[in-house]
C-alpha cells in the first residue's frame, strides 16, 4: 500500500515539474517577443559583422562597396606601353620622353668613387678562373662563332649600350650571363643619369668575344696582349670610361655639354653596386681607358 501511494506521489510531481516547465518557458517567449517589439534593433545586431560569400553578393553590388583606392582602373585609361622602333635608341625616349627635365624633389648627388684602383682591384688570376668555369670553349675564329650561337647570344644591338664602330678584334658575342649583365649595367647607368638628371648617354663597349685569331693578331700588334685573355670565353666585355654615345631624341639638334668626367662618376657608381652584388669582377684599366669586367 506505501509502495503504491509512494509511486502514484512520484508520477504527479513528474507531470507537475513538466508542466511547470512548459509555463516557463512560455513566459520567456512572451519576454522575448514584446523585447523585440520595443527594441526592434535588437533582432539586427551582428549583421555588421557577418561576411558574405561571395556566391551571395553579385559583382555588381562588390564592385560599387569597393573604396576607390582599391579599384582597379578602366583599361582605357592604362599609359600606353613603349615601343621598340626601327632604331633602338628611339626606345630610350618613348620609354623616357623626358627624363632631364623631370622635377625629383631633390636633386641626387653624383658620388663617384673613393678610389678607382681600390674598388675594381681584381686583377687577372681571378678573372681567368671565373671565365674558364663558366664560358664557353674558345672559339677558333669568326666563322666558328657564327657556328655556334646556342651558346653564345649576339649582342651587337641593343638600346642600352653601344658597340664601338671601331672595335677590330673582337666580335660581338657574349654567353647568356655576360649579355644579361651588360645589359643591366647599361640600364642601370641610364636610370642613374636620368635621376641625377643629366642627359642621356649610352656606354660603349670596346671589346667582346676574341677569337683565338684575334688573339694571335693583337699580340703581334700589342706585346703586352695576354694569350691566356678571359675575352676568349664569352664571359668578359671592356666599357670604356672615357668615352659615351651622346642620345638624342628625334629632331633635337643640341645637348647639354656633359664632361667625361661627370659620366664616368655615375658609371663607377653602378659598377662599384653590380661588383658589391657579385655580379661581376671588375678590374680598372689606366692605359687601355676601360674597365675590365668578367660575370661571375
Amino acid at each position: 500500500m506505501l509502495l503504491l501511494h509512494h509511486k502514484l506521489t512520484e508520477v504527479a510531481f513528474r507531470r507537475l515539474k513538466k508542466k511547470v516547465f512548459v509555463q516557463l518557458m512560455a513566459v520567456l517567449v512572451m519576454v522575448l517577443f514584446i523585447i523585440r517589439l520595443i527594441f526592434p534593433s535588437v533582432s539586427r545586431l551582428g549583421d555588421e559583422e557577418r561576411v558574405p560569400m561571395d556566391s551571395e553578393v553579385p559583382e555588381s553590388a562588390a564592385l560599387a562597396t569597393t573604396p576607390d583606392s582599391l579599384q582597379m582602373p578602366a583599361l582605357a585609361t592604362l599609359p600606353p606601353q613603349p615601343v621598340l622602333r626601327q632604331n633602338p635608341r628611339d626606345h630610350l625616349h618613348s620609354e623616357f620622353p623626358a627624363i632631364p627635365e623631370l622635377d625629383f624633389g631633390f636633386k641626387h648627388r653624383i658620388y663617384s668613387v673613393s678610389s678607382y684602383r681600390d674598388c675594381f682591384p681584381d686583377v687577372q688570376d681571378v678573372h681567368y678562373p671565373a671565365a674558364r668555369a663558366n664560358g664557353v670553349r674558345p672559339v677558333a675564329n669568326r666563322r666558328e662563332a657564327e657556328a655556334r650561337k646556342r651558346e653564345l647570344l649576339y649582342v651587337g644591338n641593343n638600346p642600352y649600350y653601344s658597340i664601338d664602330p671601331s672595335m677590330r678584334s673582337s666580335i660581338p658575342y657574349l654567353i647568356p650571363r655576360a649579355s644579361q649583365l651588360l645589359q643591366h649595367i647599361g640600364r642601370r647607368f641610364l636610370d642613374s643619369l636620368a635621376v641625377k638628371r643629366i642627359p642621356l648617354h649610352t656606354i660603349i663597349v670596346t671589346s667582346v668575344l676574341r677569337t683565338e685569331e684575334d688573339v694571335a693578331r693583337l699580340r703581334r700588334i700589342n706585346g703586352n696582349a695576354s694569350e691566356q685573355s678571359c675575352h676568349r670565353f664569352g664571359t668578359t666585355f671592356d666599357i670604356s670610361y672615357n668615352r659615351y654615345h651622346t642620345v638624342s631624341p628625334p629632331g633635337e639638334t643640341e645637348r647639354r655639354a656633359v664632361r667625361n668626367d661627370s659620366l664616368k662618376f655615375v658609371l663607377s657608381e653602378v659598377l662599384r653596386d653590380a661588383r658589391a652584388e657579385g655580379r661581376c669582377y671588375i678590374k680598372y684599366e689606366v692605359k687601355q681607358g676601360c674597365f675590365h669586367i668578367t660575370v661571375r
